[in-house]
Order: C-alpha cells, then sequence, then structure tokens
C-alpha cells in the first residue's frame, strides 16, 4: 500500500456532516500527522478540487467528490433504477422515503426523498447506522445467510439508541424470522424517538438481497392501524425495484410468498 495516498483519503474522510469545515491544525491533530505533511497533502488534494479553502484558513471538500458519487456502482446499479419508483411511493404516502445498502455491517442510506415534516435538516443520504434499529437495515438482514448476520452482530454489537431498541440477540432473531414470514419489516421508534417506519428487501437478478426501500413517519399508525396500507406500498415498491435489477419471479406473489425467503442457509 502506498501510505501517502492512504493519508490523502484519511484526510477526506475526516469531514462531516455536523464538521464540514475544519482548520488545518485541526485536521493535522485528528489524523496525528505533522502539519508540514498535512499541508503539502492538502495542497496536493486542491490542486484537483477535492478540498477547498474557505473562509481563510478552514478547508472543506470540494466539489470534485460530486461526479464521483455518481459513478459509484451502487449507484449506477441500484439507485438509478429506483429513484423513480420511491418518488412515485413519496408521492403517494407523503413521508419520507429512504433507499438503503448494507456497507461494512452498517446500514447506509443512498436516495432519499425527505419530507417536510421531518426534524431534521439534513438528508440521511451517506449516513450509515446500525442494522438491527431500522426497518431498512432489518429488511435486510432478513434476508442474509445467518452466518453473515452473526457476524454483523458480533462485529457491531446491539446498542441501545431508544427505549424501543433490541438489544437482545435472541429477540432480534425471531424478529427477522417474522419479516421473512411478512415480507417487510417493522421500525418502532427504535432508531430515533418519535420516528416509525416500513421497510422492504430489494433483491438482484439472483434473488441475492442489495438493499431496501423504506417509508418514514412521525405517526406512530405507520406501523399501527395504518401498516397494511404502507407495508403493501412499500413491498410493491421494492419488488418493482428487484424487477428492475433483473430478478424475475416464479410466480405472481406479495409479502412472504416471495421466493427470497427461501435465503442461503450456509
Amino acid at each position: 500500500m502506498i501510505n501517502s495516498v492512504l493519508k490523502a483519503l484519511d484526510i477526506l474522510s475526516v469531514f462531516s456532516p455536523a464538521e464540514p469545515r475544519l482548520t488545518l491544525a485541526e485536521i493535522s491533530r485528528r489524523l496525528g500527522l505533522p502539519k508540514s505533511t498535512t499541508h503539502n497533502l492538502l495542497a496536493t488534494l486542491l490542486s484537483r478540487g477535492y478540498v477547498e479553502k474557505v473562509d481563510g484558513d478552514q478547508y472543506a471538500l470540494g466539489t470534485a467528490v460530486i461526479p464521483l458519487t455518481q459513478s459509484v456502482r451502487v449507484n449506477v446499479e441500484l439507485r438509478d433504477r429506483a429513484a423513480p419508483l420511491l418518488r412515485e411511493l413519496a408521492d403517494v404516502c407523503r413521508e419520507s422515503v429512504y433507499l438503503a445498502v448494507l456497507d461494512h455491517g452498517y446500514c447506509l442510506y443512498i436516495y432519499a426523498i425527505e419530507s417536510p415534516r421531518r426534524l431534521l435538516a439534513r438528508t440521511a443520504v451517506g449516513d450509515r447506522v446500525h442494522p438491527h434499529c431500522t426497518s431498512l437495515g432489518k429488511a435486510i438482514l432478513a434476508y442474509l445467510p445467518e452466518k453473515d448476520v452473526e457476524q454483523i452482530i458480533a462485529q457491531l454489537g446491539l446498542p441501545s439508541f431508544t427505549e424501543s431498541t433490541i438489544t437482545d440477540p435472541a429477540r432480534l432473531r425471531r424478529e427477522l424470522a417474522e419479516v421473512r414470514t411478512r415480507g417487510y419489516a417493522i421500525d418502532r421508534g427504535e432508531h430515533e424517538p418519535g420516528t416509525y417506519c416500513v421497510g422492504a428487501p430489494v433483491v438482484d437478478d439472483s434473488g441475492r438481497v442489495v438493499g431496501a426501500c423504506s417509508i418514514s413517519a412521525a405517526d406512530p399508525e405507520v406501523v399501527g392501524t395504518r401498516v397494511e396500507e404502507f407495508s403493501g406500498r412499500v413491498v410493491q415498491t421494492a419488488q418493482e425495484i428487484s424487477r428492475r435489477m433483473g430478478y424475475v419471479a416464479p410466480r405472481l406473489a406479495l409479502v412472504g410468498a416471495l421466493p427470497l425467503a427461501k435465503r442461503q442457509r450456509d
């Protein structure tokens, strides 16, 4: 491996939505690099537009990173095919709609249509969250091989985010079994208090789960009296995205009858 390349990538990774601007001294301190080395790396990234100088002595990610995100494989293969369907879903349900994939055990949001009623001002795109506490994550976990699920639990644990978060592995396994039976997952305010979600898995042409889409709302009835309505819509959307990914179901079915329920058990 080339250390200078790794250090440059570390610099790009140090910025976050919470801290989009950092000084040379802050970057140097956080990465444990000499200021001179950090300055030279920043100068190189600056020359190519991957970082930019703002407000005199601060740095931020530059616009050159934006075209790269549009060329990411998962965006081209999944997001671009799913986006029109997710926009239709958002128009119909009038709530926030999300698309996510599994990334190193975490649930990574790659597309979002935010409802005006959502309390957070920024988009969720780019966020990584633990999969056990979201409908998106549970929809994906339910159709992974059991050994992969166990590895994720061992790697990330089951931390608590709200009073409703599932933190017991046995209870999570029962929940995932229920997801496979009904074909969709539920988030009962398990990641964010007062946020309720219904999510369904998306599969590729081989029937392998590659992501999930969800509807998210502040109304608890989304997972209560209206769960049949919202789950039907999100499952239908997930199935159509799967079809556009090349998946062909052996028979017309809804929810639990999907052949993807015969997940691998190796």
